[in-house]
């Protein structure tokens, strides 16, 4: 039986991982939270290098998935020294942690370590990273390299998946005000038409992590960078109309052709994911079928919520 460490299993790819290996025999799944600890979920601050060690330590996994991180690009701009601490120094400390008793290591990182003006990026091109956020996930894919040769950093662009609420990812954020703009007297409410995004759906990301971990128990593990994404390209303007039509709402919305964000953002991060189609350990869901999903899971807010 092999054991897995999910680090960050409280979040919204966290929960997805440790549903997709609970359906799997042969796996002992030790999860970690820092905040929301619940049931055998091990209460764990990553910032903390003695306890990352003495976890380690006494679990002795298997392979560690890291997926906690400081993923809000404005948050990251205002405080970038607390955005290094989880995004950098952390992944250091479970990497060398990992190191020390052989196990395989896989850290989440973003596409957007890339700049955004040369679509699609494999990996090997050179990143150029925007914003604070991106420069901090760049340098924490070097920090896990570094320091761990027997890891491997995947890269993931805009995540959906079930959620505790709606804030937990910017596809589902935009819930609220598409319900909202359907109301009478309302003002449309702006969507950003500008960025073209990738949203990939948690479930489908989860399919992908527990081929790559099989890979690893095979003796044929996935190391250095790898990138998985979505293929349906759209904007945050394309996905508010997509869920208005699957809550059968006649929304106003309103397109925002210029960037309007306050932290600068990537116009098109499209990451190649032929690496890993190549080993064939990809799914994709259909992004309206997904997106019903979500949305069935629990009742949208009411125009006056």
């Amino acid at each position: 039986m092999s054991t897995v460490a999910v680090i960050g299993a409280s979040g919204l790819l966290g929960r997805a991982l440790v549903r997709e290996l609970g359906t799997c025999a042969g796996w002992r799944i030790v999860p970690t939270a820092y905040r929301r600890v619940q049931g055998d979920t091990v209460a764990l601050d990553i910032r903390d290098a003695a306890a990352v060690a003495a976890f380690v330590e006494r679990v002795r996994p298997d392979a560690i998935v890291l997926a906690a991180a400081e993923r809000r690009p404005d948050v990251c701009q205002h405080d970038p020294a607390a955005a290094r601490a989880l995004n950098v120094d952390a992944v250091r400390t479970v990497a060398s942690a990992a190191r020390q008793c052989g196990a395989w290591v896989l850290s989440i990182s973003t596409d957007y370590v890339f700049d955004g003006s040369a679509p699609p990026y494999r990996i090997d091109d050179p990143p150029a990273p925007l914003n604070a956020y991106g420069l901090s996930k760049l340098d924490g894919e070097r920090a896990l390299l570094q320091s761990n040769p027997f890891g491997c950093v995947l890269r993931l662009p805009l995540l959906y998946g079930p959620v505790l609420d709606w804030s937990e990812s910017a596809v589902t954020s935009l819930v609220p005000a598409v319900v909202a703009s359907q109301a009478a007297g309302a003002r449309p409410a702006p969507m950003d038409a500008w960025a073209t995004r990738y949203p990939t759906y948690t479930p489908d990301v989860a399919y992908v992590i527990r081929a790559m971990l099989e890979q690893h128990a095979k003796g044929q593990a996935v190391c250095g960078i790898a990138q998985w994404s979505g293929d349906e390209p759209m904007t945050k303007f394309d996905i508010a109309v997509r869920i208005a039509r699957a809550l059968s709402i006649d929304a106003r919305l309103e397109a925002q052709t210029a960037s309007a964000d306050a932290t600068p953002r990537p116009r098109d991060c499209h990451l190649d994911s032929s690496q890993l189609d190549a080993l064939g350990i990809g799914r994709r869901t259909p992004f309206d079928v997904a997106i019903g999903e979500v949305l069935s899971a629990w009742p949208a807010p009411t125009p006056s919520s």
